[in-house]
């Protein structure tokens, strides 16, 4: 990875807040396509990753994230490739605010126990203690009304989602080198292609076709590219209990957009599943600090 000398405290704050309004925004940029375009999830994430890849590759070589062990490279791009499927699955299954919450709390949760069982990391009481909101705030966000067509499978991918991000994590606190480089999208797209042509293929069937390729390209850059080149920036600076919690913003930006521009529900057991949640990320992200 790139290296980031000496970048100040608070422009690290900027960089990781921007990067996770980004993938927010991202969020609901894919909720949007999923709706016109006539794509389906596998496909969305493909034109992510293609996308990303190609701007990467045309970058000047010293502007590039280190290309890292192919073994690195491979492990990185099959763990992409699962977690941002299985959210845009549950995106449009489950709708963009419910899908993003659950994806976001599970990680966290699935991380500090596989933190605890896989590499021996003691388990503190307030870890132990976090559970409890967490699991408590997603039966709320699972009871909800839901605004996809099949809630029970948008939950099921979104704790997928967040299985993924908790893989990637964990391998990387364990000696791995998890790098999001030009290599690790591209193997993310070889992936996903055999599955999105089964799906129904990787070209848009419905839609304004210049909409649609604004939003493919904004999906691909700012809220792939740039956000992760902002968060790895921004970690430099800042310490990861201040990064964990400013990543709140990126399901409390999805929920936003959600209710104002996508007209899903604001319901008192998402609200209330939400604070728990949330809460109980925060606990966590204190105690990883």
């Amino acid at each position: 990875m790139t290296t980031h000398a000496a970048v100040p405290f608070r422009h690290g704050l900027l960089s990781i807040s921007a990067a996770a309004v980004a993938w927010g925004v991202g969020g609901a940029v894919a909720a949007l396509l999923l709706r016109t375009s006539g794509l389906g999830p596998v496909a969305v994430c493909c034109w992510r990753f293609g996308v990303a890849a190609l701007c990467l590759a045309l970058l000047p070589a010293g502007a590039r994230e280190a290309a890292g062990p192919r073994r690195a490279t491979v492990l990185t791009g099959l763990g992409l490739a699962v977690s941002q499927c299985a959210y845009f699955g549950s995106v449009q299954y489950a709708g963009l605010g419910l899908g993003t919450l659950v994806t976001i709390g599970a990680g966290p949760v699935l991380t500090s126990l596989g933190a605890h069982l896989l590499l021996g990391e003691r388990l503190t009481a307030r870890a132990a203690a976090a559970a409890v909101p967490a699991l408590g705030g997603l039966a709320l966000l699972v009871a909800a009304p839901a605004a996809g067509p099949r809630p029970a499978l948008g939950v099921a991918l979104a704790v997928l989602a967040g299985a993924g991000q908790s893989g990637l994590t964990l391998w990387a606190r364990g000696g791995g080198s998890a790098r999001a480089t030009t290599g690790a999208f591209t193997t993310g797209l070889l992936c996903l292609l055999p599955t999105a042509f089964v799906e129904g293929g990787v070209l848009p069937a419905a839609g304004d076709p210049v909409l649609t390729a604004g939003a493919l390209l904004f999906l691909g850059t700012v809220p792939t590219l740039l956000a992760y080149r902002w968060y790895f920036a921004g970690l430099a600076a800042v310490p990861g209990t201040t990064a964990s919690v400013l990543v709140l913003l990126e399901p409390a930006t999805a929920a936003l957009i959600a209710v104002a521009l996508l007209g899903e529900p604001l319901t008192p057991a998402l609200a209330a599943g939400s604070a728990l949640l949330l809460a109980a990320i925060a606990a966590l992200a204190r105690e990883g600090g």
